[in-house]
């Protein structure tokens, strides 16, 4: 089996049988997962490519947390 490295994607099934992905940073922790199960592996596959193809999306905060530290 190959040892995992981080940040990684990692993808599995639920105990509903659907497949689910999350998201672990370089130290391992998670930070994001699948909001939604997939009852198609390639459907997970799909949602992991958005996310990645997502870097450059914009972030908005509301106005009155604008200057919030």
């Amino acid at each position: 089996m190959t040892t995992r490295k981080f940040p990684s994607y990692w993808m599995y099934k639920d105990q509903a049988g659907e497949w689910r992905w999350s998201y672990a940073a370089s130290n391992g922790l998670t930070i994001a997962v699948s909001s939604e199960g997939y009852k198609r592996r390639a459907d997970c596959e799909r949602g992991i490519e958005i996310m990645k193809s997502s870097y450059s999306s914009p972030v908005y905060v509301p106005d009155h947390l604008m200057h919030s530290v």
